[in-house]
């Protein structure tokens, strides 16, 4: 029976971990992230659990201190959010080459500088290379359902990756919501224990991890790597016919709105596809027909999937909470356009920069977009691929 509850997204987050009950927990405080180890760490102290929490002198730390008990052989966690994942950043390189499936917790913030607190998507966006999976989450439940799910997928044999878990920073992890969470029993049987084939504190087999890897050997080794994002896709959709069972609730690579019939659409991932949905109802109601394919996925890329989604939409606007410098538009623009470009009626794209640093987006914004790819459906020339919306230019 699902229990239901009132939570934050960062509560939630520390409600599966306990249900887990992993081996390692290691963390550094930082907003909005920092509740995610502190309620943990109560649970530890109550007895709750029997995990080994490891309070570290900063992020680069936790990262190594998860990469040291997972490659020992025990299931281990973090969390952490903006700057936290950046000092991270030499330790997410190991993790993911060293085939060590860590789960962390993203809650995504704004990088310094200047400094700001607020959700963008600029730091799991910036580690998007770093070999780890990404799941993003629209809200607290998805956020739940995801972290439990990410243990089974980073764990799976073909796999063998870490995995990082996004949700939007304020905007549902402090954010309360009414969820349906799992039974404890639950959860401990999805998720099963760790049993890894390869461990450095096995006697039977002694064995060398991060060892240096000449020219002789490195493109192997990182192409074996891309081995495990490729079967992932796979293991991703299996996890998730085996997590509805028992929740019922479904999941696949991306979530398809008002889609099916949709003449122009919107892509975009997180809490904002909440409100996209919110406006998406409102103009339906209008006549309008428009949709959203919201990403859950993002690493690996599900290009293929996405392009037969949206083959049928004639404009299609694609929604970054980042920005990559480029001058030529967000991640998310640059994935999924590529992943259009072999598609024989592929349909015109135009990207919108928005949201950064916190600024919020609301249905009356969603709207003014819709409206202008409906004038792009009819024939406005689009005199910029890239647009920003709410800036003051």
């Amino acid at each position: 029976m699902p229990i239901r509850d009132r939570l934050s997204g960062n509560e939630a987050i520390s409600v599966a971990m306990r249900q887990i009950n992993p081996d390692v927990v290691a963390a550094f405080p930082i907003t909005p992230s920092t509740e995610i180890p502190q309620y943990f760490s109560k649970y530890v102290a109550d007895g709750v659990v029997d995990t080994e929490f490891v309070p570290v002198e900063s992020e680069h730390s936790a990262m190594s201190a998860c990469i040291g008990a997972q490659g020992a052989g025990a299931r281990s966690m973090t969390a952490t959010s903006s700057c936290g994942l950046a000092l991270m950043w030499e330790m997410l390189y190991i993790a993911s080459s060293s085939r060590l499936p860590i789960t962390l917790a993203c809650v995504n913030r704004a990088l310094s500088g200047p400094i700001n607190i607020n959700a963008d998507h600029g730091d799991s966006m910036g580690a998007r290379d770093s070999g780890w999976i990404q799941i993003y989450s629209e809200d607290n439940q998805e956020a739940y359902d995801n972290f439990i799910q990410a243990v089974r997928i980073g764990e799976d044999e073909r796999v063998m990756l870490p995995v990082m878990v996004c949700q939007d920073g304020f905007i549902t992890s402090h954010g309360v919501e009414n969820m349906d969470l799992l039974e404890d029993k639950e959860v401990k049987e999805f998720v099963g224990e760790y049993t890894p084939k390869h461990y450095l504190l096995n006697p039977q087999e002694p064995i060398a991890m991060g060892p240096y890897a000449t020219d002789k050997y490195y493109m192997e080794h990182k192409r074996q790597q891309v081995e495990g994002m490729k079967e992932a896709k796979e293991v991703v959709l299996k996890v998730a016919k085996e997590f509805e069972k028992i929740s019922g609730r479904k999941y696949g690579f991306f979530e398809e709105y008002m889609l099916e019939d949709a003449e122009v659409a919107l892509v975009a991932i997180n809490s904002t596809a909440g409100t996209i949905k919110a406006t998406i109802d409102e103009m339906r109601n209008e006549g309008k027909k428009v949709g959203l394919l919201k990403i859950r996925l993002f690493r690996p890329f599900p290009g293929e999937e996405i392009s037969k989604a949206l083959k049928d939409v004639s404009v299609v606007g694609i929604m970054d909470r980042s920005e990559t410098f480029s001058t030529q538009g967000g991640p998310l623009f640059f994935e999924t356009r590529s992943a259009l470009y072999d598609n024989p009626n592929r349909p015109k794209v135009v990207n919108y920069i928005y949201g950064l640093g916190g600024r919020d987006i609301s249905t009356k914004d969603i709207r003014k977009v819709y409206e202008e790819l409906y004038e792009i459906k009819m024939g406005k020339e689009v005199e910029e691929t890239c647009t920003y919306l709410g800036v003051r230019e």
